[in-house]
């Protein structure tokens, strides 16, 4: 049995009012009892919340673990994945300790104090990121790379196609392809002189989506930052929402 298991109740209690950590208490009731997973009391003007509500934090610190950091932010989980392997935790991902806190993690690596707070310094950063909710747009960096590919190809002047499939630990992965033309079924967004298709259909769910290029130790890559995202897997790769 775990902390979010439902507690035993006496016998004569009615059956419908068994609850979990996990349930919302009623709020007539004034028990002061709390289990591991019960939030501690708020004041009345903030939001009510349960253990198994998503967490809100507005920042990231060292003794946040590296789950909890992918699970608060995943719209910019796949950059935060690659931030935190750039500073050193090279086996970041699904097999790697997502339990342990940034510090520990980088501590564990033989990081100092000041390379512990770079890094935070620089995941919050990139959640400071403004985001354009009304395209789909690709940074500088990326847009650079791209038509760097896009020569190397012979494909100049070619688009790029955007969309996901059903794939990952936790639902969909993201799909960048070369696209010489756009279908009668595409909207098309530009950004930096690049056209960027995507089937009108899926554009509910990738709207205000930005797609970067980043360099990492352990491989480099275009990493995409979507705001609809709700969560998404411990290696960042995946998403759902």
């Amino acid at each position: 049995m775990s902390c979010c298991s439902p507690h035993k109740k006496p016998q004569e209690e009615p059956e419908n009012t068994r609850s979990s950590c996990c349930s919302q208490p009623k709020r007539e009731e004034k028990q002061e009892s709390s289990s591991c997973c019960s939030q501690p009391k708020r004041e009345e003007n903030q939001e009510n919340s349960s253990c198994c509500s998503s967490k809100k934090a507005k920042k990231i610190t060292r003794q946040m673990t590296i789950e909890e950091i992918l699970g608060m932010f995943p719209y910019k989980a796949q950059r935060l994945s690659q931030e935190i392997t750039n500073a050193g935790l090279h086996c970041v991902g699904c097999h790697a300790a997502v339990w342990e806190t940034l510090e520990a993690g980088m501590m564990s690596h033989g990081k100092t104090e000041e390379q512990i707070d770079e890094l935070t310094r620089r995941l919050n950063a990139l959640l400071e990121e403004e985001i354009d909710l009304s395209s789909i747009r690709i940074t500088p960096r990326g847009a650079s790379k791209f038509l760097e590919i896009l020569s190397d190809e012979g494909k100049q002047g070619w688009g790029m196609r955007f969309s996901e499939e059903m794939a990952g630990c936790n639902g969909f992965e993201y799909v960048l392809d070369f696209s010489e033309k756009s279908d009668a079924d595409d909207q098309i967004f530009e950004s930096h002189g690049i056209e960027i298709h995507v089937k009108k259909a899926m554009v509910p769910r990738l709207l205000g989506s930005e797609i970067d290029y980043v360099e990492g130790l352990r491989g480099s890559g275009f990493k995409i930052s979507n705001p609809n995202v709700r969560s998404s897997c411990g290696c960042g790769t995946s998403h759902n929402y």
